[in-house]
């Protein structure tokens, strides 16, 4: 089983997005030296709390400054975007980075209803709701398949350099899974979103063998679907100090679904707001979420059983906390636990204590 990360580029409260713009190269270079698969970088706009609005930037960034990981979005929300575009830019990534890149794409839109009109280059009306039809667009220009006789079919010889990069489709629903079998895409499913998705990648699969496999040049290869699930977690030396960090993000949950969105707060705020609000302070979830909290030994139990159930090949793990320090020692416990071994040389460095306690 592979182990990969989805970096949201956290924003913690007291810091900027700039911080945590340098804390998601930080912690890209960590987990090169750590020996995980791959490395996404997700696409929000408009919040307090999540700083990465361009991963096309960030994983040019990041692919700059690490050497053995595979980088790539996760993901692009493609109704923002005109599949040439996107085509291009990702075509310059794949040809500076060659075999590398992922293209991750989404069609969620990562934000508000207000932001996503504003990203909109023609606001006379609201966009149309197209998506399998971009998607399509998008695929045809990494692949050069567009017939003869469209218009745009001389465009996709003009895309810059020989490489290509390996395209997935994100999601979170039946629709999703459907749209990635008919074309014979590698599947990323949201767990953190939808904890219920083991039944949507198993008609995932089914619909991937029924349609015979792919068709296109940069899709998957051979005919075996791929499934990889992004899951929520977060680990620390006991499960008591995991559940401390994970208050967090049961706060930042419990505002975000009466609308109101807010940077990382420390733990020590998050424990009082959860004791005024009567929320429990722990647990095997967040709020409406799933998650995978504990120690070395209960988070790598939890992330094999969520990958067996859905039939998944890679993990993906997405992690907030408050303090960067913790984030990092979280993908170190969980890279030790697993045993990940990286294929060049890199130290990750001795795991020190925070020095604080962990109330319960």
């Amino acid at each position: 089983m592979r182990i990969s990360v989805l970096d949201q580029s956290p924003v913690a409260e007291g810091s900027s997005g700039a911080q945590a713009l340098r804390n998601t190269l930080d912690l890209a270079s960590l987990a090169d030296a750590l020996g995980y698969h791959r490395y996404w970088v997700a696409e929000h706009h408009g919040g307090p709390m999540l700083a990465g609005a361009s991963p096309e930037v960030l994983v040019a960034e990041i692919a700059g400054r690490t050497a053995r990981l595979r980088v790539g979005s996760g993901g692009v929300m493609l109704p923002h975007y005109s599949p040439l575009k996107v085509a291009e830019t990702f075509s310059i990534l794949a040809s500076l980075h060659p075999d590398r890149i992922d293209l991750g794409i989404g069609r969620a839109a990562g934000t508000d209803p207000l932001c996503a009109f504003a990203l909109q280059r023609d606001r006379r009306q609201a966009a149309p709701d197209d998506f399998p039809e971009q998607l399509a667009e998008l695929l045809a220009y990494l692949e050069d398949s567009l017939p003869a006789e469209h218009p745009f079919a001389r465009l996709a010889k003009t895309l810059p350099g020989p490489e290509r990069p390996q395209p997935w489709l994100l999601g979170s629903s039946p629709q999703s899974a459907i749209w990635a079998a008919q074309l014979g895409l590698p599947y990323a499913f949201a767990d953190f979103i939808n904890p219920g998705g083991a039944e949507i990648t198993a008609l995932y699969r089914e619909r991937f063998a029924a349609t015979g496999g792919p068709s296109g040049r940069v899709r998957t290869a051979g005919a075996a679907p791929q499934v990889a699930v992004a899951v929520w977690a977060l680990c620390a030396p006991s499960e008591e100090e995991a559940q401390y960090l994970a208050a967090s993000s049961r706060m930042t949950l419990r505002l975000l679904r009466r609308g109101q969105l807010i940077p990382v707060p420390p733990p020590e705020r998050a424990l009082e707001f959860l004791a005024r609000e009567g929320a429990p302070r722990e647990g095997r979830g967040l709020p409406g979420r799933r998650a995978v909290i504990g120690s070395p030994s209960q988070v790598r139990a939890g992330l094999e059983e969520l990958a067996e159930a859905y039939g998944a090949e890679e993990v993906i793990v997405v992690t907030i906390t408050y303090d960067h320090g913790a984030r990092r020692r979280s993908y170190e416990l969980i890279a030790q636990a697993f045993g990940l071994s990286p294929e060049v040389e890199g130290e990750a460095g001795e795991l020190e204590p925070l020095g604080r306690s962990y109330p319960r």
